[in-house]
């Protein structure tokens, strides 16, 4: 046989085992494969060929990109620019106060240091032990406000958040891609990027976050203009609540969203019956819409309307990508933007999960997990216990 030959038979054995892969998921795909084989009577090219497709760990045109060690680390120096001037005082629940008037602004100060991300970190490390070569694994650290908008009349009271990025993707393994959206919000500081009056970042955050992420991923990306523009007006968020400054309820804002226009997709849930933390009970699969439009306080769940639920949204983007987040709340402004990018978007909040996680990853052919908790969060033992857990709960 020549050579050319048996490339060409390689190339249609790969797409052969593709396709099964794509269409029947399950061991039928052996069975069907070795007919195939039989059939050709080539059987020492096939069994060289069967085994490089079994050694094949991703379905193709599943690799995320490759990362040099300057991706796997936060270069920018930031400066503020936009109100490093500002007074700022401490509100009778310890947030930062910055400014006055219509532009005043709230802030959760950071505790982090550059070893505190480690434990997280080796949560992650273990999740990409656990699915091997078969799933890309992200950490996507996401930062707060503080990390942006402290004044430099605040900045005793917080803790660099970049510091404690970069320590964390220190410690990740190297087949882990480190997600670096520090940089990109940082380049984009002086926009609508994180809400003044809420604990949240703002929807615009969240795009230049799945920006990133599909950079890494390797995937298509959409940018705006492919999106529909929604605005809640005079939208306070949370936070008169959490710093026990009322004065801040004179300071609304804009909360802008965006929805995808030429791409189409359904969007089912489970939600869950919770008490507090505490999962009761989940009710069966229904389809609903993934954007909802609150006004007021609420105005943050407009996104898959809240946490307490997995979500597993179905596109038009035919390319055998599954990603998988794993989030806190500040997670739920990221997928919106990945329609154009992933097959299926499947969102676990980092609180709220009953199932075995190595078994939802085989059930729903995940490729890809990305872990984009807030940096707060990542901080915390209980957030960390939750996501190791349900791996084997």
């Amino acid at each position: 046989m020549l050579r050319t030959e048996i490339e060409a038979l390689r190339a249609k054995f790969f797409l052969k085992i593709y396709t099964l892969k794509r269409v029947a998921k399950n061991n039928k795909i052996l069975i069907e494969l070795i007919i195939y084989i039989m059939k050709k009577n080539i059987l020492l090219t096939s069994l060289a060929i069967i085994g490089i497709a079994a050694a094949m760990p991703i379905a193709a045109g599943a690799q995320a990109t490759c990362q040099k060690p300057e991706d796997r680390r936060i270069s920018i120096v930031y400066e503020n620019k936009v109100n490093a001037k500002q007074p700022a005082r401490k509100s009778p629940k310890g947030m930062i106060m910055v400014g006055s008037g219509k532009d005043m602004r709230a802030i959760e100060p950071f505790s982090g240091t550059a070893t505190s991300g480690h434990a997280y970190a080796d949560v992650v490390n273990e999740y990409k032990r656990t699915f091997g070569n078969k799933v890309n694994v992200y950490c996507m650290p996401i930062p707060t406000a503080a990390a942006f908008y402290t004044p430099d009349a605040a900045k005793a009271w917080t803790r660099d958040e970049k510091v404690f990025i970069n320590g964390l993707f220190e410690h990740l393994d190297d087949s882990v891609y480190c997600v670096d959206i520090y940089t990109p919000l940082a380049q984009h500081a002086n926009e609508h990027i994180y809400s003044r009056t809420d604990h949240h970042w703002a929807p615009l955050a969240g795009y230049y976050a799945a920006q990133k992420l599909a950079q890494v991923a390797g995937v298509p990306f959409k940018d705006l203009s492919h999106y529909d523009t929604d605005t809640v007006h005079n939208y306070v968020g949370t936070m008169p609540m959490f710093s026990g400054d009322a004065s801040l309820k004179k300071a609304p804002e804009d909360f802008i969203y965006y929805i995808p226009r030429d791409v189409q997709y359904t969007t089912t849930y489970i939600n869950y019956k919770t008490k507090g933390l505490r999962v009761l009970s989940e009710a069966p699969a229904k389809q609903d819409k993934f954007f909802y439009h609150f006004n007021g306080t609420s105005a943050y769940c407009t996104f898959m309307g809240g946490d307490t639920k997995i979500v597993k949204v179905k596109t038009s983007t035919n390319n055998g990508r599954h990603i998988l987040f794993i989030k806190d709340s500040y997670g739920n402004a990221v997928p919106g933007y990945l329609f154009y990018s992933f097959e299926e978007i499947h969102v676990i909040d980092s609180r709220y999960f009953t199932k075995n996680m190595k078994q939802y990853v085989k059930d729903n052919n995940i490729t890809d997990i990305v872990l984009d908790n807030n940096v707060t969060h990542m901080g915390m033992k209980n957030i960390r216990a939750n996501i190791l857990r349900y791996l084997n709960q």
